[in-house]
């Protein structure tokens, strides 16, 4: 429904859930993309990428994910997940890229790793970032 909006997906182009996001993408006539890092024990990229670019480091896809996203959606993953998450927080937190959404997906996955409102109270984060 976002690729039939005009919205392009940008994924890390690989299996699962990435996959589906790309597969919608194309099948919707809409542009899918997929940053896929070059690791030895990681995936290749989906065969739903129209467009594929491949990165050695995790810095620079992290800064291509940022540059282009008008919004994170962002599912239960690993820590390469999490990398990405908090580096996207970072940035809207210290305005170095605009305040777009970011939607968490599964609150049961998340709340199990994440108690937001504990680090509010400890003072390691503002109140204010409870709304990032």
């Amino acid at each position: 429904m976002l690729a039939q909006d005009g919205w392009a997906i940008i994924t890390g182009g690989g299996p699962g859930v990435m996959e589906a996001a790309n597969r919608g993408a194309q099948e919707g006539g809409g542009l899918s993309i997929g940053c896929n890092i070059e690791l030895p024990h990681e995936q290749a990229l989906n065969p739903y990428v129209d467009l594929g670019i491949e990165f050695r480091y995790f810095f620079a896809r992290k800064t291509m994910f940022v540059k282009y996203a008008d919004a994170f959606v962002i599912m239960p993953g690993g820590l390469g997940t999490l990398d990405e998450l908090f580096e996207a927080l970072t940035l809207i937190q210290t305005g170095r890229m605009a305040r777009i959404p970011v939607l968490l997906f599964g609150a049961e996955f998340w709340d199990g790793i994440i108690n937001w409102q504990a680090l509010a109270s400890a003072g390691t984060i503002s109140a204010s970032d409870l709304d990032l």
